[in-house]
């Protein structure tokens, strides 16, 4: 989590710094970890903007991992960063989420 959080922090810095990164048009796909196993997201961006992030596979507990499964991909669009809160009591559903958004990128 420490290893995830730092480098989040060292790619908005250079953001920051350099201007935004250029990406690839196109979906890709990546993987997370959640608390109950993998979570497999596609991601589809322009080359200045995530378009959406989709929960395509996963095996978390839906009364818990639930909000998580909403509200982090629709936070992920909305501020155009990786930095987006967890949803509290779905904490390794949603950093499953953002690692395989990051994966994805």
């Amino acid at each position: 989590m420490k290893k995830i959080v730092a480098l989040l922090l060292a790619v908005m810095m250079l953001t920051a710094t350099f201007g935004a990164f250029a990406m690839t048009a196109g979906t890709y796909e990546g993987v997370g970890k959640g608390l109950m196993g993998d979570i497999k997201v596609s991601v589809e961006v322009t080359e200045d903007k995530i378009v959406s992030v989709t929960v395509i596979e996963q095996n978390e507990t839906p009364s818990i991992a639930g909000p998580a499964l909403e509200q982090i991909p629709a936070a992920i669009v909305e501020h155009q960063t990786l930095a987006v809160d967890v949803v509290a009591g779905a904490t390794f559903t949603s950093n499953g989420i953002i690692a395989a958004t990051e994966a994805a990128l």
